[in-house]
């Protein structure tokens, strides 16, 4: 049997209309993508909303396809270009050949993309070897759609400037991607092969020294370390914000192989942990956060391969031919293309200029013009014009203003200050310095209607829908920061040496309970449970111990019990929901340690769920009918009663006597940790939330330390990551394993004589 054709009659109105301008509107859509991502691209490394890195994906993946597609139009198009009558099914030969073929040069330039983006994932960069071939493919369709177009192509000579143009864009992401592929970034870190002491030769030497009877020996001599020297060095007191750049230029050439599991000397590690121990809690976070800006940069855009000799060549060719092209078409006969058409091509050749002169702007105001212009902190600063500059551009992106505001008549002849208005602060912020928080109770009080979560698990939209209801994001504040800081450099000045060090680093909370006085008895809760295990027993305590507290506050029970030990308060309730966060939300980033999480945490869901449903949570509350005044204002008070009938559950039955193994449920084993806490406090007169705060601070440490290094990178496109900055400080500190224990440090060399 024959097959039945349908055929879909389509008016012919329509199909002009789509042939004529299809080409056209995925010109422009091409260019308006590439001018926003060029201006939305840097957005990704300082915010994690996923109103802004949605439209960035969807529009980095549609670049492509845009750019590829008018390319295909265009050769289509001039494919067909004699007088034969078209027969059915043809496309129609487009008008303004001239001008298709000059379009096809600027498409290779989108497909180069912009400065401020090369890979949005580090996967892309994995994919480099296809951009090869995409970008030989490409010429090829453009070298095509030129030579269809001569020798009557009046456009010739800024079609041919805006080719070379597209090929140097086109090559420089495709070497930019292979540059940050995760082998050849681990290749151009590897030092040049060490052979050591020519040994077949020292041995000849020893032999004949020996056969002459003379007195000779072979002896290690020890090599100068001019590392541990300049380690000695450790600069004094409070940074400047070169130094911070500076700094953390020279850190991030000296650990990026971090990113790829490389192993340090323990003289790197030396230099490292002595200067950060003579840095404040503000200034260390600073020069972490400009080195994980420089790993962003050589991972994610052609920042790295710009600043280059070929890259200099490219700007400078890019912006000459770009100027030439628009001249050349401004003093051409337009009188044989359409207005449409011209206008079409104004707008690429303006906006090609446009995003040429906006990416130069933001390499002068990016950390590699500073270092280019002055690399090394150790450089005495010397009156210049190169040090006016420095100081211009640090002053313009830390103040907003180019000059100095004292009172002098330079200044009053220069100018006024920038207004608030213009002030350039948002350049300041290097990552999102925000953290996700999640929290279970919450969760569990606040489920979706049946019907829409059975629409979101069919969907596969759960994670998706839970990341935007229950994720809430808290700024991380000066105190928190300091609070990391300080616990991470009292633990790393009693790590002399690399074995204290590993210990320390894979301490989970017990480490602090062994330490500080009175705590011992609830190591039980840390050693004897998977590290999973516990983070969700420690979140559950913290949550119930935090509420407890605001049921008293309400009740008038403890009048100033807000105002006592609030810091660590804050700081211990922002961690632990931090960590379930990480734990629940991001399962790629604690995949090494998280273990059976999600089962348990699943299982703890469903046993507070069924609790709350029983009639507890709430409805029988004695503070439900306090709505109003003061104490009240901004509390969730159906949160807090929920934790306080929690809490007065009996406990006097391990839960594991009643349940059994079978259900992974911690609602009341984190119940009892709570309550222990809470007598341990009363009895000792010890402040547990000082405690909590220390126990999560170890437990953060630990969760970064063993997490996979990859994950930690990746982090640093997506508005990064607390723990990102806790795992490259524990590095800098010498805390963890990435050391080496067994070094050598001397040669050998023959000896004559006593």
């Amino acid at each position: 049997m024959g097959r039945i054709m349908v055929e879909i009659p389509i008016p012919p109105k329509w199909k002009q209309l789509w042939d004529t301008w299809d080409l056209r509107c995925f010109i422009v859509l091409s260019l308006l993508l590439q001018t926003f991502l060029i201006f939305a691209a840097p957005l990704r490394k300082r915010t994690n909303k996923i109103w802004i890195i949605t439209p960035l994906w969807s529009a980095y993946l549609l670049a492509d396809q845009a750019a590829n597609f008018a390319v295909g139009l265009i050769s289509n198009s001039m494919g067909n270009t004699n007088d034969v009558s078209v027969k059915k099914g043809d496309r129609i030969p487009v008008e303004n050949e001239d001008l298709l073929a000059f379009w096809a040069p600027f498409l290779l330039v989108h497909l180069g993309g912009p400065d401020t983006i090369t890979a949005f994932a580090l996967e892309d960069n994995e994919l480099w070897l296809r951009h090869l071939l995409g970008l030989v493919f490409q010429c090829v369709a453009a070298v095509y759609v030129f030579a269809q177009s001569l020798p009557h192509n009046s456009l010739w000579i800024p079609t041919m400037l805006m080719f070379m143009t597209g090929i140097m864009k086109y090559s420089e992401r495709t070497r930019s991607l292979y540059l940050a592929s995760a082998d050849r970034f681990k290749d151009s870190m590897l030092t040049k092969p060490d052979p050591g002491p020519n040994y077949a030769k020292i041995m000849d030497e020893y032999i004949s020294k020996k056969e002459a009877n003379l007195p000779t020996r072979i002896q290690m001599v020890p090599e100068p370390d001019r590392a541990a020297k300049s380690a000695n060095k450790a600069k004094k007191g409070n940074l400047t914000e070169l130094e911070v750049v500076q700094y953390g230029y020279q850190f991030f050439n000296k650990f990026k192989g971090l990113v790829v599991d490389m192993i340090f000397s323990r003289r790197e590690r030396n230099q490292s942990r002595d200067f950060f121990l003579n840095r404040t809690a503000k200034d260390a976070f600073k020069v972490v956060e400009v080195e994980l800006n420089f790993i962003y940069e050589v991972l994610f855009t052609k920042l790295p391969v710009v600043f280059d000799l070929f890259g200099a060549i490219s700007r400078f060719f890019s912006l000459a031919t770009v100027c030439a092209a628009i001249v050349l078409f401004i003093f051409k006969d337009k009188t044989n293309f359409s207005d449409a058409d011209v206008t079409i091509t104004y707008g690429l050749l303006f906006g090609a200029l446009v995003l040429d002169m906006t990416a130069l702007i933001m390499l002068l105001f990016s950390d590699w013009t500073i270092i280019s212009l002055r690399e090394s902190p150790d450089d005495e600063p010397v009156k210049s014009f190169k040090t006016t500059i420095i100081t211009a551009l640090l002053r313009l992106r830390t103040e907003g203003r180019l000059w100095d505001t004292k009172d002098t008549p330079q200044n009053k002849i220069i100018g006024p200050k920038l207004p608030q208005t213009l002030s350039l602060r948002f350049l300041k912020q290097r990552w999102s310095e925000t953290i996700s928080t999640y929290n279970l109770i919450y969760y569990c009080l606040h489920p979706l209607p049946e019907t829409w979560k059975f629409v979101c698990d069919t969907l596969g939209l759960t994670g998706f829908i839970d990341g935007i209801r229950y994720v809430y994001r808290k700024e991380c504040t000066d105190k928190l920061k300091e609070f990391i800081f300080n616990e991470l450099k009292s633990k790393s000045e009693l790590a002399d040496d690399l074995e204290t060090a590993k210990e320390i680093s894979s301490a989970r909370g017990d480490w602090v309970l062994r330490v500080e006085e009175g705590w011992s008895s609830l190591l039980k809760y840390v050693v004897d449970v998977d590290y999973d295990q516990s983070l969700i027993l420690w979140h559950i305590a913290t949550e119930l111990c935090y509420n407890s507290e605001l049921y008293d506050y309400v009740r008038f029970i403890k009048s100033d019990i807000i105002k006592v030990d609030e810091e660590n308060r804050k700081i211990a309730k922002s961690l632990s929901d931090y960590m379930l966060y990480l734990l629940i939300m991001q399962p790629s980033m604690m995949s090494a340690v998280a273990g059976i999480g999600q089962i348990r945490f699943r299982d703890t869901c469903a046993e507070a769920t069924r609790f709350f449903e029983d009639g507890k949570g709430g409805e029988q509350s004695k503070i439900r009918d306090i709505t109003e005044g003061e104490r009240t204002r901004g509390l969730d008070l159906k949160h807090i009663n929920a934790c306080k009938d929690i809490i007065n559950v009996s406990t006097e039955v391990p839960p594991v006597t009643v349940k059994g193994d079978r259900s992974k449920s911690l609602l009341f084993d984190g119940c009892i940790l709570a309550k222990e806490l809470m007598k341990i406090e009363k009895e000792k007169r010890l402040d547990k939330w000082l405690i909590l705060s220390k126990v999560w601070v170890e437990l953060l440490c630990y969760g970064a330390s063993h997490s996979r290094a990859n994950t930690q990178a990746a982090q640093v496109s997506k508005g990064g990551e607390l723990i990102t900055i806790v795992w490259l400080l524990m590095t800098h500190f010498g805390l963890g394993d990435q050391f080496q224990i067994n070094e050598g440090q001397a040669r050998a060399k023959l000896i004559v004589g006593k």
